[in-house]
């Protein structure tokens, strides 16, 4: 996201919030914040021992493009799928390069990365609605309904892109690559499907309004201001802000009218890497 909370990181980090602190109980543990970017060098050349990240390096560094018909590269075709493809390959070998130099030898990498497993899931399509194509059909009936611009339209476009096994292992394991010539091994790597907490929940409690209040703001929490990002910036605040209320607000009717239907599981990749 544009803007991230560093200050309630900090503070959950710290103890300073809702939640207690393992800092409180584990002795010689130094936290160290950096506002930076993975897409950056962010410690020394070979100072770190072990890293750790997880559903995060989807975010791309950039926007490839505009997808014409969709609102995410799983719903990309032809040469925009193509672009989105490239900037990923890209991406994740800056990534793991920036990650070679700040390793020490024998040091290791523990990453938990969305992904589309061996079977074609990913993030929200395991069963029932597929999350992604339900963004873009509601985008498309606001479209239709005379709500947004064809531009804005165009303009969601999530900068993600969702890697397989394959193109994650590709580096680490070709000897001619870049990443691979920094010392990078791939150790390990598996995929696998966490279920979604709202809707196993919901099997329990029953209850669809309470369900679709759940489940909407994690959607919101990582996709709204995209969405709000799309629209012309001429349009008043106001009209802006009512259009952004009235997508979700839509979704959420969706997923109380039909709650066994809408999920978002997550598809990780767990990938181990080491230093050599």
């Amino acid at each position: 996201q544009p803007k991230n909370d560093f200050n309630g990181l900090v503070q959950t980090v710290l103890g300073l919030g809702h939640f207690s602190s393992y800092l409180e109980t584990t002795e010689k543990v130094f936290p160290l914040f950096s506002a930076n970017s993975f897409y950056k060098q962010i410690l020394p050349d070979n100072t770190l021992d072990f890293g750790f990240s997880a559903t995060a390096m989807h975010w791309l560094s950039a926007k490839p493009c505009d997808i014409s018909h969709h609102v995410h590269m799983v719903g990309a075709q032809g040469e925009e799928y193509q672009r989105f493809s490239e900037h990923g390959k890209k991406d994740w070998e800056s990534i793991l390069l920036n990650r070679a130099r700040e390793l020490r030898s024998g040091g290791q990498l523990v990453l938990v990365n969305f992904c589309r497993d061996e079977n074609g899931k990913y993030l929200g399509n395991t069963t029932g609605v597929n999350m992604f194509t339900n963004f873009a059909d509601i985008w498309q009936d606001f479209l239709d309904q005379g709500r947004i611009q064809p531009e804005e339209y165009r303009n969601m476009t999530l900068p993600q892109y969702y890697n397989t096994v394959e193109e994650f292992s590709a580096p680490l394991k070709n000897y001619e690559s870049s990443v691979y010539l920094a010392g990078l091994r791939l150790k390990k790597i598996e995929t696998r499907i966490t279920p979604c907490p709202f809707a196993e929940a919901f099997k329990d409690h029953q209850d669809a309004q309470r369900f679709a209040e759940e489940y909407i703001p994690t959607i919101r929490s990582w996709n709204e201001s995209i969405f709000f990002g799309a629209l012309d910036i001429q349009r008043p605040l106001k009209e802006r802000k009512k259009i952004i209320h009235d997508y979700y607000q839509t979704y959420q009717k969706q997923v109380q009218e039909s709650p066994e239907l809408h999920r978002m599981d997550y598809v990780h990749a767990f990938i181990v890497i080491e230093k050599i």
